[in-house]
């Protein structure tokens, strides 16, 4: 139950971040969506960022267990990347909530730690793409400056999700996907 209850607090705060308005979350907020007290979110959670940091836990072990699942079925770099392109695409697409939290935008003025580990899991990502880019390289014996290309490619996908949250979730993350990609690559 308690687990129930957890994860029901979870989704809430993900879909009041899936409002094209930014407004504030508070737990008083958070509390009354839920028709609970707000003893009763501190019963699961010590503090906001705690549950902030529950979203960050879903979104990394939901993305880097589909860019495991990529790269075990892919033997082929170049579709590795493309995949693992759109799968980030597409998860910021059906996740708007998640987005905001991604770009760091429901962070703000919160625990400085949070962003610190949105951070990280970019840096994740781009090491992934740069494992990706060598395999590519060895593959089709083109020479690719994998740092670099693997650092413009997060660029693309981080402004890609910038632009879908700030467009109140209209410009879909997705969009000219399969025009941009050839470019990329």
């Amino acid at each position: 139950m308690a687990g129930e209850r957890k994860q029901q607090i979870l989704e809430t705060l993900a879909k009041i971040l899936e409002s094209p308005k930014r407004e504030k979350i508070t737990t008083a907020s958070l509390a009354a969506k839920l028709a609970v007290s707000e003893a009763a979110l501190y019963r699961h959670f010590a503090n906001k960022a705690q549950m902030f940091e529950g979203l960050i836990v879903f979104i990394e072990e939901t993305i880097f267990g589909l860019i495991n699942k990529i790269s075990a079925e892919e033997t082929e770099g170049l579709r590795q990347i493309q995949r693992i392109i759109t799968m980030l695409l597409v998860f910021s697409e059906k996740n708007p909530g998640m987005t905001r939290v991604l770009i760091g935008d429901a962070l703000v003025n919160e625990d400085d730690k949070l962003q610190l580990r949105i951070n990280q899991l970019y840096d994740r990502i781009e090491v992934t793409l740069k494992q990706s880019l060598r395999i590519a390289e060895t593959q089709t014996g083109h020479k690719v400056e994998a740092e670099a290309q693997a650092n413009l490619i997060i660029c693309y996908i981080i402004g890609r999700w910038n632009q879908y949250a700030k467009s109140g979730f209209k410009r879909k993350p997705t969009e000219f996907i399969e025009q941009q990609l050839p470019n990329l690559l």
